[in-house]
């Protein structure tokens, strides 16, 4: 991800608040390795070591700059994120943040985002009771126990023998060789209608995505 800044910028005020969430969710200071029996394992670590990049953008481009950043991850070593501030001016700056996605997704996303907003503006956060490891000791109970059973039964039955063909209904005859090549098309909404598929969204509680996809099956 790349965010474009705008303003004066305190790097210490943000490497703090970078450290903050990493001491705040153990997502952060995870690790995975594979034990003896070659079975990958979660290792939660105290601490995790962070520092916060910077660089200048000198004679390159941002998206040279931002493709410099990249690099593969360790997944043996925390925190598996890294950021960078690259100054452009005085007044602006560009934060880049690559985070593995074993350990993130969209809507962890936006609650790291808005948390570091909070820390970077010197607010505390309430304490967190629950982590992600919590949640998977109940999956892990939830596969041993008797509702589990019940539901691997009936799909097992639901499915066996031999499956249709799925044959979605597509505009055009499907051809007898098959080719997955294909194209995309980019367009922008207007905040008025942005607006109201996210409160159609809310009212409905399904997310952005859901609703879009309603749309595009009835269409």
């Amino acid at each position: 991800a790349v965010l474009e800044l705008e303003g004066k910028l305190n790097p210490e005020r943000m490497d703090r608040a970078f450290k903050e969430l990493i001491k705040r969710h153990e997502s952060l200071r995870t690790s995975f390795e594979q034990d003896a029996g070659g079975d990958p394992v979660q290792r939660i670590h105290d601490e995790a070591p962070f520092t916060l990049q910077t660089t200048v953008l000198g004679a390159r481009t941002e998206q040279e700059a931002a493709a410099a950043f990249i690099k593969p991850f360790d997944l043996s070593q925390a925190p598996l994120f890294r950021a960078q501030i690259v100054k452009v001016s005085d007044e602006r700056h560009l934060l880049l943040v690559d985070m593995h996605h074993i350990i993130s997704d969209g809507v962890s996303v936006n609650i790291l985002i808005r948390e570091f907003g909070e820390l970077y503006n010197n607010r505390n956060l309430p304490a967190l009771h629950i982590q992600y490891k919590d949640y998977a000791v109940w999956q892990e109970g939830f596969k041993t126990g008797d509702a589990y059973k019940t539901q691997e039964a009936y799909w097992l039955k639901q499915l066996e023998g031999e499956l249709p063909v799925l044959d979605l209904p597509a505009d055009h005859a499907r051809p007898p060789v098959r080719s997955f090549a294909g194209d995309k098309v980019s367009f922008t909404l207007d905040q008025e209608v942005a607006s109201g598929l996210h409160k159609l969204a809310r009212e409905n509680g399904s997310t952005l995505y859901m609703v879009l996809l309603a749309a595009y099956t009835a269409f």
